[in-house]
């Protein structure tokens, strides 16, 4: 998947990878000649949004607008799978799941729009997934809200994890969950796992990935890691600014039908 445009593509991987200290997906063409003036201004973008996109502010992200125009959407999508994919490889070497796609030869696809692969294909797939219980999921989706201060993921709750147990009170410890009563073990086996993946991708402490192979088996570990990393395409929405809620207060409840999409509810 590309942005269209096989340089920036390069500039964009080099930098995610960089600021992810991991390995970066792989690149075209080299950067030594010629220097668009956009590039320095998807670099800037493409770091702050690896280390933390909550600090991109109103410049940067006008900035980023007015280099790109209409490729705005398709090339914050491009800096999201440079971001993101090689946080799921690291996140699934340090569970000692390996790594796919590692060893096998590099395709190169330049038509594939990636906002369209990740929202319409990636996103309602990984949302079909069923190995993990429907609060764990909602807790794993909550603590990605927190991290990257998405304020449309964070007024949101599923319905399904509610009647499974999820409350208020539970939910508001997320954010200190160390020092939660309510949350199980393995909830918390999971989001320090979420914390790892969000912010020390390169150096997943061996105690956080034990923990999670100790509290769940493969298929769930798996789907674990592709929630994250679901979750996270939030990120291209704060990014842009395009995370306001759609409630004025309170929250707004959610369900996920079975294809995977996401039909809001009655407001709470």
């Amino acid at each position: 998947m590309s942005s269209g445009d096989q340089r920036l593509d390069a500039v964009i991987r080099l930098t995610c990878g960089r600021a992810l200290q991991l390995p970066p997906l792989p690149v075209e063409v080299d950067l030594f000649d010629g220097k668009p003036d956009e590039e320095p201004v998807v670099a800037a973008f493409a770091e702050q949004f690896a280390t933390d996109v909550s600090g991109i502010g109103d410049n940067q992200r006008a900035r980023f607008v007015e280099a790109l125009g209409d490729r705005t959407f398709r090339v914050a999508a491009a800096v999201f799978v440079a971001d993101f994919v090689p946080r799921v490889g690291a996140g699934l070497d340090a569970l000692g799941l390996g790594h796919p796609g590692r060893e096998g030869p590099v395709g190169w696809d330049h038509d594939s729009d990636p906002s369209q692969a990740l929202l319409g294909e990636f996103v309602p797939a990984v949302a079909r997934l069923a190995a993990l219980d429907p609060l764990t999921t909602e807790v794993v989706r909550l603590r990605g809200a927190i991290a990257h201060n998405c304020r449309l993921c964070q007024s949101l709750r599923e319905e399904h994890a509610l009647d499974a147990g999820g409350s208020e009170p539970l939910y508001a410890e997320i954010r200190d969950y160390d020092r939660s009563e309510r949350l199980s073990e393995a909830h918390k086996a999971a989001l320090r796992y979420v914390d790892a993946l969000v912010w020390t991708p390169s150096a997943i402490p061996a105690e956080v990935a034990r923990d999670v192979r100790r509290h769940f088996p493969e298929d769930q570990a798996v789907e674990l890691t592709l929630d994250v990393m679901r979750n996270a395409t939030n990120k291209i929405a704060v990014a842009l600014g395009a995370d306001a809620p759609r409630v004025a207060s309170g929250t707004e409840r959610y369900v996920i039908d079975d294809d995977g999409q996401t039909v809001f509810a009655e407001t709470a």
